[in-house]
């Protein structure tokens, strides 16, 4: 079963088993979280077969009664980015620094 999922303002093409980085979530490690925001849901065996009548679900904008639950695997921040600005000729530079926090996820089930 393969599902298309939005949180944190991005969408994101989740199966069973998939380990995912998401924007950051409140929910401590090892608890389970549960997505509601289903766009999009396709059965696998449909996938397999070829020349098979697909029977995808898309929402407008939602699928209705679809969920998928994660667990969490950790917390953390992502690389630093240097954001360095400049003007020529007017003595001006900046120089700074950003990580981005994430949270891991691992999709457990679609339904």
């Amino acid at each position: 079963m393969l599902a298309v999922i939005k949180t944190g303002g991005k969408q994101y093409l989740v199966q069973p088993g998939d380990k995912i980085k998401v924007e950051k979530l409140e929910a401590e490690e090892g608890s389970e979280v549960l997505f509601s925001e289903v766009l999009l849901l396709c059965p696998s065996e449909a996938l397999a077969k070829e020349g098979a009548k697909l029977n995808v679900q898309i929402g407008n904008p939602l699928v209705e009664n679809a969920k998928v639950t994660a667990k969490v695997l950790k917390n953390g921040k992502g690389k630093k980015l240097i954001i360095f600005k400049y003007k020529p000729k007017k003595r001006y530079k900046r120089k700074i620094g950003h990580r981005q926090t994430f949270t891991e996820v691992e999709i457990l089930t679609i339904s």
